[in-house]
C-alpha cells in the first residue's frame, strides 16, 4: 500500500529517509517509510514490503534517535518491483517512533556485513556477517537441501548424517538430508525416500535476489522427474535468509505447479516440508529434548495435529536449542498437520490424513496449469522460548507491520 498523508495515532514506526535529491524548485523531497504496527505488541521484527519505484535501491542506517540502536535498512529489486527489508524495533501498537536514515556506501563495513552468498562447486554458502549459516546443496542425494543449518552460537542445529559422520549422531533414515522440501507420492511417485525407485528433484535454475545487511534471498525452479525420466511436476522456491538480535531466521515459499498435467499428491505420512533436528536434542533420549505446539500439546502428542507453529527445543553441547516452524496463514491447507517424531523427525505435511487418523481424505490434485503454495518460516533460537513469545513471532510473521510511504 502506497499513500500520502497518514493518521498519526496508526503510526508503530516513522523512519524519514533523506536519501533523495529530487531537483525540485522547491529544493530537496524526501521520503518517509512508515512502518505501522498491528493491534498486538510486537517484538524485534523483520519486515519485507513493496515500495514505490520512486524509492532508490540502496543500503542506509538509521541514526539512533530517542535510546534506539542504529538498524541497517536494504531497498532491492525483484521480479520488477522495489522491496525495502528491515528489522524494526519492539512495537508498541498506536505509537510513533521517528528516525531518520542515511545512505551506507556499498563499499562500507556496514554494507558487507548481513546474509552473503558465495559458489562453491555446484553448491551455494550462505554467510551471516562473514560466519556460516548454511550451504544449499544440490551435489548429492535426490532433492535439494541446506547443510549445515547453523543456529545461534555458531553450531548445527540440523543431524550431520549422511553428509558426515559426527559422533553420537543416529544413523536412521539417511533420506532426511538436514533441511528439505518433497513428498512421499506425487502422481505414484516417491519423492521422499531415496532408492532406485524413487523420484529426483532437480534444480534448473538459481537466481540470487537479494544480499546484504538485512536480508539474503535466493529464488530456485526445479522439475521433480519420475525414475524413467518424465517431468511430474514443477516447483518454484524462494529461501529468505535473515536475522534479529534473538534469531536466526529461514522463510521457505514453494509454489508446485502442474506444469505437465493434473498432479496428485498423496495421502501419505511421509513428506512434506521436514528438518532433521541435531541428534543429541532427540525427545527420546530423554536428555530435555521437547516438542510443543500452538494448541500446548508435547511430544508424541502433537504427532499429526494441525497446528499453526510447532517447536522442538533440545541440548546441543552446553547449549540449548530451539526450532520453532510457523505455517502462514496463506499457506495451503493451513493450519497444517505435522509429522513431527520424538526421533528428531521435525516435518510440516498437510497431506497426511490418513495415517494421522484424520476421518477425511488428505490427497489433493492440482488441476492442470494450476498451483498451490506452501510458505513457512523457521525460527532458530537459544534456550527454551514461552508459548506467549512463540505467539507474538507468528503474529509478526502471519501479520507483519505494513509499510507505506510517503514523499513531502
Amino acid at each position: 500500500m502506497f499513500s500520502g498523508a497518514l493518521p498519526r495515532a496508526a503510526l508503530a514506526t516513522v523512519l524519514a529517509l533523506a536519501f533523495a535529491e529530487r531537483g525540485t524548485a522547491r529544493g530537496e523531497e524526501r521520503f518517509y517509510l512508515v512502518v505501522k504496527g498491528g493491534s498486538v505488541k510486537l517484538g524485534e521484527t523483520p519486515v519485507l514490503a513493496a515500495v514505490p519505484d520512486s524509492v532508490p535501491v540502496g543500503i542506509y542506517e538509521t541514526t539512533p534517535a530517542g535510546g534506539q540502536t542504529s538498524r541497517a535498512v536494504q531497498v532491492f529489486v525483484e521480479r520488477g518491483r522495489r522491496v525495502v527489508a528491515l528489522a524494526t524495533a519492539k512495537l508498541k501498537p498506536g505509537v510513533a517512533y521517528p528516525i531518520t536514515l542515511r545512505a551506507v556506501d556499498a563499499a562500507s563495513e556496514g554494507a558487507r556485513r548481513g546474509v552473503h552468498f558465495t559458489p562453491r562447486d555446484k553448491n551455494l554458502v550462505v554467510t551471516l556477517d562473514g560466519l556460516p549459516f548454511t550451504e544449499y546443496r544440490v551435489d548429492v542425494g535426490n532433492k535439494p537441501f541446506l547443510d549445515p543449518v547453523i543456529g545461534p552460537g555458531g553450531i548445527s542445529y540440523t543431524r550431520a548424517y549422511p553428509m558426515r559422520e559426527v559422533a553420537g549422531e543416529d544413523h536412521d533414515h539417511p533420506h532426511q538430508r538436514s533441511f528439505w522440501f518433497t513428498h512421499g507420492a506425487v502422481n505414484g511417485v516417491d519423492f521422499w525416500a531415496e532408492t532406485k525407485k524413487s523420484g529426483v528433484i532437480r534444480e534448473i535454475e538459481r537466481t540470487v535476489v537479494a544480499a546484504g545487511p538485512v536480508v539474503g534471498r535466493l529464488a530456485t525452479r526445479d522439475e521433480w522427474l519420475a525414475p524413467d525420466g518424465r517431468v511430474v511436476c514443477e516447483d518454484e522456491r524462494t529461501m529468505t535468509f535473515l536475522h534479529t538480535s534473538r534469531y536466526r531466521i529461514i522463510d521457505l515459499d514453494v509454489t508446485i505447479k502442474a506444469t505437465s498435467g493434473p498432479v496428485v499428491l498423496g495421502d501419505t505420512k511421509e513428506g512434506t516440508f521436514g528438518i532433521r533436528v541435531a541428534s543429541s536434542m532427540d525427545v527420546n533420549r530423554k536428555k530435555g529434548g521437547k516438542i510443543t505446539n500452538a494448541l500446548g500439546q508435547h511430544d508424541d502428542e502433537a504427532w499429526g495435529k494441525a497446528s499453526p507453529w510447532v517447536d522442538y527445543t533440545g541440548p546441543i553441547g552446553d547449549h540449548t536449542a530451539g526450532i520453532a516452524i510457523l505455517n502462514h496463514p496463506s499457506s495451503f491447507r493451513h493450519p497444517t498437520t505435522w509429522h513431527v517424531r520424538t526421533y528428531g523427525l521435525f516435518a510440516a505435511n498437510p497431506f497426511g490424513y490418513h495415517d494421522f487418523g484424520r476421518p477425511e481424505r488428505g490427497d489433493y490434485t492440482i488441476p492442470k496449469g494450476e498451483s498451490i503454495t506452501l510458505r513457512h518460516r523457521v525460527i532458530l533460537h537459544e534456550g527454551a522460548s514461552s508459548a506467549q513469545e512463540l505467539a507474538a513471532d507468528f503474529e509478526a510473521y502471519a501479520h507483519p507491520p505494513e509499510v507505506v510511504v510517503e514523499t513531502r
